[in-house]
Order: C-alpha cells, then sequence, then structure tokens
C-alpha cells in the first residue's frame, strides 16, 4: 500500500484547469506542451491562451476558480484512501498517460500503486447469460490469482462478475462514471466498498459528480488505457464493451474475444471482434500467451497446483460435478451448453417430462442449469 500524503499547493491549479469550461483532456495535453505545468497555464496572458483555443469564459475560469468545487475535492482527498494524482505526479500511471487523451486528475480511493501494474481489462453485456457470468468470474479469478490485475467499469453484468471474481484470487481497479463519491449502480455499493483494500476506485470526475449517459463511454477509454489488453467475454453486436474494444485498438492494446454458442445472441459482439481481428481467448492461459510479450519478466503464471489452490479459486466443471447422482450427470452431458428445449431432451434421453422436469428443477436450485428463455434449459456448469 501506498504511503498517504496530502495534496500540495500546486492541486488547486490542476483542479482550476480541469474544471474551466471547454478545456477537456486534449486541450490540457496542449497546454502542458506549451506551457509546462498547471501554475503556469493559469500565469499565462489572456492573449496567448485566446491563441490557444480557450474562450472567454475558460479563461475568466482559470483566474477566478470555482472554489466550492475545488473545496469539495480537497475535502474529499483528507478521507482515509483517497488520492489526488495530477499527470506531474510520479505515481500517475504511464500506460494511461500514453493515450491521446489522458485524465489530467485522476481521484483515487485504494491503493494508487496498483494502477501502474499489469491489467487485464475484462468487459461485457450488462445482461450475460448464466454461463458468460461463471466464464467471467472464473477467467477473473484466474488471471487475478495469477498476478494481474483486472480493470473493469463496475457496470452490473460482465463487470461485476469480473470485479467479484478477481476479488476471489488477487486484486481489482474499477473504473467509475461518476465521481468518487458516488457507487453506480447503487446494487454494487458493498461491491465498491471491498474494492479499495485489494485494488482501487479510480475516476476522472470529480467528487460529487453523479452518473450521466455521457460520462460512460468517456470512462471506456480509461479502462483500455490501464490495461495491457481488453477481454471480452459476452457482448450484443451494438454492445458498450465494443467501444471499450475499439478504444483499446485505438490505443495499441491487445483486444481478446471469448467465443460463444452460434445460438448465443451475446456472442455475436465476440464474434464479430473475432473476425475482425482480436485474438480467440478460451481459457486463461490463453489470456497470458498472448499477453507474454509485454509479462515477460514481470509475471510468470504458477502451476496448475498452485492455482487449484489459490485463495478462492473456481472450482473446476468436475469438481461442481463430483457430487451428483450418475443419472443427473448423464443427463448434464447430454445437454451441452447450448439453450435446449425439454421436447429434445426427452427425445435424446428418454425420460418423460414429468421426470425431467422434476431433474431440471433439482439441477437448477444447485447451481447446475439455468432457465432459458423460451422453456429451455442450459448448463451452466
Amino acid at each position: 500500500m501506498s504511503e498517504r500524503s496530502a495534496p500540495g499547493p500546486a492541486i488547486i491549479d490542476w483542479l482550476a484547469l480541469v474544471a474551466a469550461p471547454g478545456v477537456g483532456p486534449r486541450i490540457v495535453v496542449r497546454l502542458l506542451a506549451r506551457f509546462g505545468e498547471a501554475a503556469a497555464v493559469r500565469r499565462a496572458p489572456a492573449e496567448t491562451l485566446e491563441q490557444l483555443g480557450l474562450g472567454d469564459q475558460a479563461i475568466d475560469a482559470l483566474r477566478s476558480p470555482d472554489r466550492v468545487g475545488i473545496d469539495r475535492a480537497l475535502a474529499w482527498s483528507e478521507q482515509p484512501q483517497a488520492h489526488i494524482l495530477t499527470l506531474s505526479d510520479p505515481r500517475y500511471p504511464r500506460l494511461l498517460k500514453e493515450i491521446p487523451d489522458p485524465p489530467p486528475v485522476l481521484y483515487v480511493r485504494g491503493d494508487p500503486l496498483v494502477l501502474s501494474e499489469p491489467q487485464i481489462a475484462i468487459v461485457g453485456s450488462r445482461n450475460p447469460t448464466p454461463q458468460g457470468a461463471l466464464i467471467t468470474r472464473e477467467l477473473a479469478s484466474q488471471l487475478a490469482a495469477w498476478g494481474l490485475v483486472v480493470t473493469s467499469g463496475l457496470a452490473v453484468g460482465v463487470d461485476g462478475a469480473a470485479h467479484q471474481g478477481a476479488l476471489m484470487g488477487g486484486r481489482t481497479v474499477a473504473v467509475l462514471g461518476t465521481g468518487p463519491d458516488q457507487v453506480y449502480p447503487a446494487c454494487h455499493r458493498d461491491l465498491a466498498r471491498q474494492i479499495p483494500a485489494q485494488g482501487a476506485l479510480v475516476s476522472e470526475y470529480p467528487p460529487g459528480e453523479g452518473p450521466r449517459a455521457r460520462n460512460f463511454p468517456r470512462r471506456n477509454r480509461l479502462i483500455s488505457g490501464l490495461s495491457l489488453g481488453v477481454l471480452v467475454t459476452e457482448a450484443a453486436p451494438q454492445s458498450g464493451s465494443l467501444i471499450t474494444a475499439r478504444h483499446a485498438l485505438e490505443q495499441g492494446r491487445e483486444v481478446l474475444a471469448v467465443p460463444g454458442s452460434v445460438r448465443n445472441p451475446l456472442a455475436r459482439g465476440c464474434h464479430a471482434l473475432i473476425r475482425e481481428g482480436a485474438r480467440l481467448a478460451e481459457d486463461a492461459e490463453q489470456v497470458l500467451a498472448e499477453l507474454a510479450p509485454m509479462l515477460r519478466g514481470v509475471i510468470a503464471a504458477p502451476p496448475v497446483s498452485e492455482i487449484e489452490s489459490a485463495p478462492g479459486a473456481i472450482e473446476m466443471q468436475s469438481t461442481a460435478c463430483a457430487g451428483l447422482d450418475p443419472d443427473y450427470r448423464r443427463l448434464l452431458d447430454t445437454m451441452g451448453y447450448d439453450p435446449i428445449a425439454i421436447d429434445d431432451l426427452v427425445r435424446t434421453t428418454g425420460l418423460t417430462v414429468q421426470s425431467l422436469s422434476s431433474m431440471l428443477l433439482v439441477l437448477e436450485l444447485e447451481g447446475h442449469v439455468s432457465s432459458a428463455p423460451g422453456g429451455r434449459y442450459c448448463r451452466v456448469r
């Protein structure tokens, strides 16, 4: 855990700079290239700032910044585990600094040093299938147990599953689309409380900023920018996860996708990515193999025996089914992982509808099977 340091006087210059209307990250990068520091930008002649594209409102805001917003940010930074990082801070993550529009200021709750460690972003659908959520948790847990930091966006669905899986085996970073003092969605409050102890919550938005639709697509560039690569586990063709994948490509990051059933509409986004050149990833070993050139000397996969004994490691399918009656195991083997109707199971198993209904209910209650739309069932482990 990094040592805590109180914000210095220069932090006010940075907060004033990012709060100025119309001054986005790309403009800040241009201003810093000209003046070097936020304080020098604020001291620059108005004529020079106008030549660089700043309007009157922005220049006035630099001269007389909103003290309410600045004082709110400074008060937030006095809380435990709260840090404000600027582009000039040595703790600012190097990979993120390399993207075309890095956030000039990051608000971090947790360990800011974790942001500079090797990360894999895992993203996907907000409404994954049970199998997709399970695969996400398995991959996140294994990759985190091997030393990769798992990064995602704290959204419902795949994001939440990625964070949960990572917390079982290691560390995780959640990139917020709100201020660092807000949790969205509210159902992830408990998850957000756990993350700082094993990673960090990070945002470019100041304290007090609530959820706005425009913020979430923009935060996706941070998810990919912090990471060596982006892994998409389930996504529809128009999914927001594909925005993160596009950011990753533009930033020179690896893009990986988990293939799925051709009958699963949430696999189509992944299949489209694979057709366009994304690396196919069926398991954690393949993810590590694709990232190996960037990880060599930084991280090494432990033997399988260590993976299986890692804290919170996900049980493999054979272990999960070991206690089942042979008839139930045969039913699972017959089902496979694509959704299947009871009528089809009657034909393939020879069992009656009544027997199958009873067995499927037991398997669903025990977490082996999930019901799917249209009266179908699919195996999840």
